[in-house]
């Protein structure tokens, strides 16, 4: 007797596999909601890790030399990093941006034993920044008015991821060296010791996901629109 084959689609033709089953109807969808929920919150936890455990642990050794220094503000000794790097001729300027509008010039000095040799000659205060997408668009200013092409990045090593993406999306085409200030303070080699340490990092964290998608939509934006669609200075539009 021959073998019928069937081909008219009925349910004992080909079934799919049961995976796909439980996704089907109402339950079906609560069970896709839920499921990729769980999926996001373990790439979510291993993200956290993989950041956490790539943080700076130890001060760096100072970078080679660029035109300028930033600093974003947030910690006394930042500042200081800074000016040591000044004096070991890493860069030409510095700009200090997201400084209290009530801090004086004076008050600035008192932060590092090298404010009375650098402060009044090399040095460029903004008060304007209020957070880090701020201190970025300040940056950018301040590199284009100098014209600069690299830039030293000073702020804490829990920061650095953030304000780099913040910075790069800002002011593309110009070198970022990141110099990493370490704070005793937060004890990033054993983070998940300490609670108020882990509750920082993740607080960071979960602020460097933003930025990191801004950066990538911003690059994505620049890719996708053609350099034509600018006309040069020289040339006026038809």
């Amino acid at each position: 007797m021959n073998e019928t084959i069937n081909i008219d689609g009925s349910d004992d033709a080909n079934p799919r596999p049961e995976h796909f089953h439980r996704f089907r109807g109402p339950l079906g969808f609560v069970r896709l909601v839920f499921d990729g929920t769980i999926l996001l919150l373990v790439m979510l936890i291993i993200g956290f890790i993989v950041f956490a455990n790539g943080l700076a642990r130890e001060p760096k050794d100072p970078p080679h030399a660029t035109d300028g220094i930033t600093v974003l503000t947030g910690g006394v000794s930042r500042i200081d990093e800074a000016m040591k790097l000044m004096a070991q001729k890493r860069a030409r300027r510095v700009l200090i941006t997201g400084v209290n509008r009530e801090t004086t010039l004076e008050q600035l000095k008192t932060l590092t034993p090298e404010g009375e040799r650098y402060f009044d000659c090399c040095v460029d205060i903004d008060k304007a920044a209020l957070n880090t997408i701020d201190n970025a668009t300040q940056t950018a200013r301040w590199v284009a008015e100098n014209g600069y092409r690299s830039v030293i990045v000073v702020t804490s090593n829990y920061h650095m991821p953030r304000a780099l993406a913040e910075l790069e999306r800002a002011m593309p085409g110009i070198v970022l060296v990141p110099y990493p200030v370490v704070d005793n303070n937060v004890e990033v080699a054993r983070w998940w010791e300490f609670l108020g340490t882990t509750k920082l990092l993740l607080s960071e964290y979960l602020k460097y996901l933003p930025a990191l998608g801004r950066l990538w939509a911003t690059d994505l934006a620049r890719v996708a629109l053609p350099a034509t669609s600018v006309p040069p200075a020289d040339e006026p539009e038809p």
